[in-house]
């Protein structure tokens, strides 16, 4: 089944590799758990999370940050011109992306959000983001994921 992510890329002409893998609904980490199960350098996989900036009621943005490290909120709320950022609710981010929970992709989300990409995805020749779904990861370019996403690069991972 295509997913919306999967939908753009197509549209767009993008390479990519789709890698499906069982969910274990008992793993502590989504992002960890495709580093693992795929075998790959957890520094190549990358975790898409949603935040809130500026409190309960200011816009939510995408923040793309390696599954090896964590998201530094204060350089991500100072990448956005913000005064403060925070984890977006669960509940908010699926409203607002049209995803689950551990299947949040930054391509293909229902309504189009400012974007904030780790500096580290430009060493890698190719990185690992959700597809999605659950139990589904895509590899691409790191250019490609940047350009359809308009992300801006700035150091955000700690």
């Amino acid at each position: 089944m295509a997913t919306p992510a999967i939908v753009l890329l197509d549209q767009h002409g993008v390479e990519y590799q789709i890698h499906r893998y069982d969910h274990d609904p008992s793993a502590d980490s989504f992002g960890m758990e495709a580093a693992e199960v795929l075998g790959l350098d957890p520094r190549m996989v990358f975790k898409t999370l949603m935040v809130r900036l500026d409190g309960d009621r200011g816009p939510l943005v995408v923040a793309i940050v390696p599954v090896a490290g964590m998201l530094d909120l204060r350089a991500l709320a100072r990448a956005a011109g913000a005064k403060r950022a925070s984890m977006a609710a669960v509940a908010d981010a699926e409203r607002a992306t049209g995803y689950i929970a551990g299947g949040i992709s930054a391509l293909g989300q229902q309504r189009t959000h400012p974007t904030f990409i780790d500096e580290s995805a430009e060493i890698c020749d190719r990185i690992y983001v959700s597809g999605g779904q659950r139990g589904l990861d895509l590899s691409l370019a790191p250019t490609d994921l940047i350009r359809l996403t308009g992300a801006a690069v700035a150091s955000i991972a700690t």
